[in-house]
């Protein structure tokens, strides 16, 4: 009987691989052999599955969006309202070691796309991911609004751009200042402005 391949475990296991050589090398040693490489394949093996090192990026990038979203869509909705804001705010924030190489691996996706010239390429992945995270800081606030503990005299559209603000601060304090921004500390500022919000 011919054996049975998972060709999207593959896939995710070469883009794992990829996110190792980043964050040890930089998106720079990314290619297509240091990545077969890295996953004890050879080359071959990885074009088969990614022909380029453009379509290995941006499955990898893909990837990370991915499995946020999972983790997103398997929050219990359970607690006060603002306990479940904060649950949801959390998961988005690099507050473990998971979710920090996903933050890490993700920094270098945008320092790159930054370093692009002209249109396409990363960069128009970019927008989607940054659009998502708005419409989640959206959802959640509409959710405090429906269950009467927000403040009547905010601007919510003002109070969105500010929580995604606040939100994409502290991903890039506990990314580059672990020491200072801990997990405890992030929970407590993210907790202390929602609280600014309520009657």
């Amino acid at each position: 009987m011919p054996k049975i391949v998972d060709h999207d475990a593959r896939r995710e296991e070469i883009a794992q691989a990829l996110w190792r050589v980043v964050r040890r090398d930089g998106i720079r040693a990314a290619s297509v052999r240091t990545v077969a490489a890295e996953a004890g394949w050879s080359a071959g093996a990885v074009r088969y599955y990614f022909p380029d090192q453009d379509g290995l990026i941006k499955f990898a990038m893909d990837l990370v969006s991915r499995r946020v979203g999972e983790r997103i869509s398997a929050i219990e909705s359970t607690g006060t309202p603002t306990e479940i804001v904060l649950r949801y705010l959390e998961e988005v924030i690099p507050l473990d070691t998971e979710r920090q190489a996903e933050f890490d691996i993700w920094l270098s996706f945008i320092a790159q796309a930054q370093a692009e010239s002209g249109a396409g390429g990363l960069r128009e992945l970019l927008g989607p991911v940054h659009q998502g995270l708005r419409g989640l800081c959206e959802t959640l606030l509409h959710k405090l609004s429906e269950a009467g503990v927000l403040r009547p005299d905010l601007t919510l559209e003002l109070e969105i751009d500010r929580l995604h603000g606040l939100v994409d601060g502290l991903s890039m304090h506990a990314a580059i200042q672990p020491r200072y921004s801990t997990p405890e500390r992030v929970r407590e500022i993210l907790r202390a402005h929602l609280q600014e919000l309520q009657p």
